[in-house]
């Protein structure tokens, strides 16, 4: 009996460790807010427009319209770059610089800031682009605090293969 008791335990604890492995919650994506610009989004008007052709044609047309200004976030995550609007009426301001978790679902985004009010809050996405890794420099070719020995390139200069003025610095 004292043989098999090491036998045993070593099968139990191998039938019992897929287990716990298998309980894994699944994470939101998360995504970091890089900015928030007011956009247009419509026009609120007030005036004599709803009448219609009957004032029209008397001449009373006036017509008060201010441009709805509604804000739009960038969202970046590490693969992808998100801009949305809030399908709130009255949006509440999110942190820009703050990191948040969110789902997409069609065309909309469910999101919710873990360091604010932990609410969840609805937005629709307006543009998604891809995020090219490959014209980024890596950290090691690139430094900041090296001086340029060459001054840069003129981008906007014709044609390549023709002669450069000559250099007229004293030196």
């Amino acid at each position: 009996m004292n043989r098999n008791l090491p036998l045993i335990s070593m099968l139990t604890l191998l039938l019992v460790l897929p287990g716990f492995a298998g309980d894994k919650k699944k994470h939101a994506n998360r995504a970091m807010i890089e900015k928030m610009e007011a956009v247009p989004c419509g026009a609120h008007e007030r005036g004599l427009t709803g009448l219609g052709s009957v004032w029209a044609s008397v001449g009373v047309t006036h017509v008060n319209s201010d441009e709805k200004l509604c804000p739009q976030y960038m969202l970046r995550t590490d693969d992808m770059e998100y801009h949305v609007r809030p399908l709130d009426k009255h949006p509440v301001l999110l942190p820009v610089g703050q990191e948040g978790e969110f789902k997409v679902q069609k065309d909309k985004i469910d999101m919710r800031i873990p360091d604010g009010d932990h609410k969840m809050r609805h937005y629709q996405v307006v543009a998604m682009k891809p995020i090219d890794h490959s014209d980024t420099p890596s950290s090691a070719n690139y430094r900041y605090d090296l001086p340029r020995d060459k001054p840069l390139a003129d981008k906007n200069y014709a044609n390549q293969n023709a002669p450069k003025p000559p250099d007229n610095r004293p030196q």
